[in-house]
């Protein structure tokens, strides 16, 4: 009884301060619309501080009657997370659920009465969105409500999951940290063969150019990850098949659902000679980029790849005397704060690169003379809702079963266009 009883206490409580100490309004810069806000205020009990404690830490400190058990328990609530789960099993009143993020499972043990009749409606492949949070060794427990999305075909299940990382980032793998380290490695992996490519960080070419110079990187990494598995390109499928202990024809069926040629199947051959879990997804240049006059590549160890058809024109303002002479200045400019995928790496990469200029810039443009790169820079882009520490990159590597679970996607979604029409390769999530 106690889970409902400090839940009950702390979340009225919790929702009094909430506001005071923005907590609501800073996950609503990051995305969070109206029907969060119970996400919102639960991960505030277990997240959110009032001076140096969470909620918890505040309940547990001021109550003295609760026994030593019950004060791990609540302590162990801070390991609460968010999750997209679908339902695998329901035994009597109790759940076992699938993190679809991580493919983790969990045994989950209502609560109250109320949890426990809500579930009685439940059925088998659900999928919900949902907080829990442990209550023992074996078993966890929701920890607030839960949201049902019902049953998802590939599709849409994709589509939920790239809504998931999009709402959620903070949670994406936050019950598999081996996971979340592999995929950061990757960052700071493709980021170095970025520069022994390229020869820089730094690049800017037309677009179709570029779109073509991304695409054979792509392959070298291949072609150097077969090699690193022993593999030689130039054989036959057939004979890596055999090397690789599975059939031809899975072979040529994952090559015809990826739109991949021999040179490219990669993840087939990690996943049967377990080395790794996670799968580099593919880059390809969006049709307005390909088409692009410029178009500069910059890419970080941290905030990955960014892709900017604009970019000298920006430092075209930075370079003229008067930038209000040049046509279009305060739309970029305007374009450059606003625009999410404009981040605060590339604002600090141009105030290294032109400091005195971007200052005078800024201060014209926004009417504040007194503004100032070095004490004020961060401060703007927060008040632009742009956050000062990267988010993982969408060239992160992705865990084998998400990759999969989009490449079927991509394949249903195109099996059921019509013919006539060029299929789309893409489905918003992990690509």
């Amino acid at each position: 009884m106690l889970c409902v009883f400090v839940l009950g206490f702390v979340h009225p409580y919790t929702t009094a301060i909430v506001t005071q100490q923005g907590y609501a309004a800073e996950q609503s810069r990051r995305g969070q619309d109206s029907t969060q806000q119970d996400l919102i205020i639960d991960s505030f009990l277990v997240e959110g501080k009032v001076g140096e404690k969470s909620p918890i830490e505040l309940f547990t400190a001021q109550s003295t009657d609760i026994t030593e058990s019950d004060r791990l328990l609540l302590d162990s609530w801070h390991r609460s997370f968010i999750g997209l789960f679908a339902i695998a099993k329901i035994e009597g009143d109790r759940l076992e659920l699938r993190n679809w993020l991580t493919d983790k499972y969990y045994l989950i043990q209502p609560n109250n009465n109320q949890s426990l009749q809500a579930i009685l409606r439940l059925k088998i492949g659900e999928i919900l969105l949902v907080r829990i949070a442990p209550i023992t060794d074996i078993y966890w427990t929701f920890f607030g409500q839960y949201t049902l999305l019902g049953k998802l075909g590939q599709p849409k299940l994709a589509i939920a999951i790239g809504n998931f990382k999009e709402k959620h980032k903070h949670y994406l793998y936050s019950d598999a940290p081996e996971l979340l380290e592999a995929a950061w490695q990757s960052v700071s992996q493709y980021h170095e063969q970025f520069i022994d490519f390229f020869g820089c960080d730094e690049i800017t070419l037309p677009g179709y150019q570029l779109n073509q110079k991304i695409g054979e990187f792509q392959e070298l990494i291949s072609e150097q990850r077969l090699a690193a598995l022993g593999m030689n390109q130039n054989k036959s499928l057939s004979e890596l098949a055999d090397e690789a202990g599975v059939s031809e024809a899975e072979i040529e069926a994952a090559i015809k659902e990826t739109g991949a040629d021999s040179k490219l199947v990669s993840q087939i051959f990690n996943k049967r000679n377990g080395n790794g879990k996670m799968v580099m997804p593919k880059i390809d240049l969006p049709a307005e980029l390909k088409k692009a006059e410029q178009v500069t590549a910059i890419s970080h160890p941290r905030w990955g790849q960014m892709f900017l058809p604009t970019y000298t024109k920006f430092q075209t303002l930075l370079t003229t005397e008067n930038w209000r002479t040049i046509e279009g200045a305060e739309k970029l400019i305007r374009h450059y704060l606003e625009d999410k995928n404009i981040n605060a790496f590339i604002w600090h990469r141009l105030a290294e690169n032109y400091p005195h200029s971007l200052e005078n810039l800024l201060q014209d443009y926004l009417q504040r003379p007194e503004f100032s790169l070095v004490n004020d820079l961060d401060q703007l882009l927060q008040e632009y809702n742009k956050p000062i520490n990267p988010d993982l990159p969408e060239i992160a590597s992705v865990p084998i079963h998400l990759h999969e679970l989009f490449q079927s996607a991509v394949v249903e979604v195109n099996k059921s266009k019509p013919k006539d029409k060029k299929p789309k390769k893409s489905i918003k999530g992990f690509q």
